[in-house]
């Protein structure tokens, strides 16, 4: 088997890879290694914007930011995480824009911002526009610039290849395993640091706004080789995702004056949320949505929607501000949503769990925050704890660009100072591979892998997804047992190498019924209701037990178990508009 030698072996061409690319570039040999071309990475569907205290369109404070994704997260983020995101935004912001990210502009020149759901002045007194953007279209222009910038840098990227494993030695990380997907051949990546920052995994639900390569595979990885996943029970939906396509229509289009209304034509936000309405954190709205819908008061024949109506903005300002929605509603709904209303309904979108990173994206691999020689993460892959149990809107691109960076800029010390060589490169987990793609190949009957993803997608939509109980989820984690026995079991026809696309989805299928099993047993043991996790039997937060991470282990038998890890709290002790308190809006 080909070995090839970096000093960096980044997996993951999105923002937060190619933000640390651009760091490390020119201070150390990189290797970006992507499953897709790096500008069809899912970074660049992000549509609304990215945070930052600013202050360019009215009064703004990072602290004011801290607050805000604290109390958003419903107190589960970790505040000295939190604390260094908000601080660092401004900065990162104005560093974007040197690097060429083409932002809208007020008429003085300044950065444009707008209001985004749970965003606030004065420690929760009113919305407050926080969230810079270009357009509609803030991801894809990020991704761009940063693809570029990172070119020009001569980082080497691999398109097209798939990870399959990690290489450890003495519980060290030094290398991966991937596939080319042209020729099918498998290849050693050799290196002092690998950092994962593969996104997110909402393919394991039947609708999502998700990219089509979203399943997951650095998250199935990392269980694979004994690190653990943290807070895997907390998965946001999205209130506005196209109805019965889940195609996202962004925060945006509510930022920029659009209201969410019932099949009577209520803005029935103001039951829920009556001081900011339809900008209330997306948990709040998602649970109005369905509350709406249980009711009888949805819209359709089936009332089992809801409409944003963006009737009372001008053509004019949705062809300037919001043109991707403007498009989307056109091309899959045939209406202008300048003369009528969008149905919509949540759609599972981000993943705040993820694997446990320190805040300069160095894994950990136990509740006291033992880290893992060699192996960094950043990302929707991650989970520094900036979002806790329920992300904010436009935080998700600042937690990239931030976090990238900074463990671009660690990995950078690392090598300088700690792993001045390579370790040794270990080739089981090459064997590992040869064998499971073997066993795919050779068995001759066997469900297919359609049939097996299709059933876990309707059992995570169904029992795991908005509102939740125990019995529900008990049923999913006996049928997620049972799904990832018949996933193993699965056959695959194709034999040929050029681009054999149904391997690679076996063995993406291997790694979604793990981390789903891992998502199901968690919310199982969170016995609460809390940010994005809603159980209908334990409807209230419960602080006294469950002001707690979950650590999620995949153990040598195949069955998972869980353990705690504290929050930090560290704000909440030196002030108290941060300590644990109920929500309201």
């Amino acid at each position: 088997m080909q070995v090839v030698y970096h000093d960096v072996i980044i997996v993951g061409a999105g923002l937060a890879g190619l933000r640390a690319a651009v760091e490390l570039a020119g201070k150390h040999d990189v290797a970006v290694l992507s499953k897709l071309h790096p500008l069809r990475s899912h970074s660049g569907a992000a549509q609304g914007g990215i945070s930052a205290a600013l202050g360019n369109a009215e009064k703004d404070s990072p602290e004011w930011h801290a607050y805000d994704t604290i109390k958003g997260s419903d107190y589960l983020a970790d505040q000295y995480a939190v604390e260094v995101m908000c601080n660092d935004a401004p900065r990162a912001i104005i560093e974007l824009e040197h690097l060429g990210v083409p932002f809208s502009r007020f008429d003085d020149g300044h950065i444009a911002q707008r209001p985004f759901g749970g965003h606030t002045k004065s420690f929760g007194e009113a919305p407050v526009r926080r969230t810079c953007y270009a357009a509609d279209r803030t991801g894809h222009v990020c991704l761009h610039t940063l693809y570029e910038q990172s070119l020009g840098r001569n980082v080497s990227f691999y398109d097209e290849y798939q990870v399959l494993d990690l290489c450890m030695v003495e519980g060290a990380v030094n290398g991966v395993v991937a596939i080319e997907l042209k020729t099918g051949r498998l290849l050693l990546f050799h290196s002092r640091a690998v950092m994962f920052a593969t996104g997110g995994y909402g393919k394991a639900w039947k609708t999502t706004s998700n990219a089509f390569a979203n399943t997951g595979d650095g998250l199935g990885i990392a269980l694979n080789n004994g690190i653990p996943l943290e807070d895997m029970e907390f998965v946001q939906f999205h209130p506005t995702g196209l109805y019965q396509l889940g195609i996202l229509i962004t925060e945006a289009a509510r930022g920029e004056g659009g209201v969410l209304r019932n099949g009577q034509g209520e803005r029935f936000m103001e039951r829920y949320a009556p001081s900011i309405k339809d900008l209330a954190p997306r948990d709040i709205v998602s649970r109005s949505i369905y509350e709406e819908i249980r009711t009888g008061r949805g819209a359709g024949p089936m009332k089992d929607h809801v409409l944003l109506d963006l009737t009372a903005l001008s053509k004019e300002k949705i062809a300037a501000k919001l043109p991707e929605i403007e498009s989307f509603a056109k091309i899959y709904l045939g209406i202008d949503p300048a003369d009528e209303a969008i149905p919509v309904l949540p759609t599972c979108h981000y993943a705040m769990g993820g694997i446990p990173t320190d805040v300069n994206g160095r894994v950990t691999c136990d509740p006291e925050g033992s880290e893992v020689f060699g192996f960094w993460a950043a990302g929707e892959v991650a989970c520094v704890s900036v979002h806790g149990a329920n992300r904010l809107g436009s935080n998700s691109l600042l937690d990239l660009i931030v976090f990238g960076r900074r463990a671009g800029k660690d990995i950078s010390r690392f090598l300088d100072r700690v792993c001045l060589a390579p370790l040794p490169l270990a080739t089981g987990s090459a064997d590992r591979v040869r064998e499971m793609i073997g066993r795919f190949q050779g068995r001759k009957d066997g469900e297919t892998i359609a049939a097996v993803r299709s059933d876990l997608q309707d059992v995570m939509m169904e029992k795991v997804s908005v509102f939740r109980n125990e019995e529900g989820l008990s049923d999913a984690v006996d049928e997620c047992a049972v799904l990832r026995k018949r996933a193993a079991d699965i056959r695959v026809s194709d034999h040929s190498r050029n681009f054999n696309t149904e391997l690679l989805e076996a063995i993406e299928l291997q790694h979604m019924v793990n981390y789903s099993t891992a998502v199901a047993v968690s919310a199982l043991e969170r016995r609460e209701s809390r940010g994005a996790h809603g159980r209908e039997d334990y409807p209230l937060r419960d602080d006294a037990k469950w002001l707690k991470h979950s650590l999620c282990f995949l153990g040598e038998d195949g069955k998972m178990s869980v353990t705690g890890k504290p929050v930090d709290l560290s704000l909440a002790e030196a002030r108290a508009e941060f300590a644990p308190k109920a929500r309201t809006y």
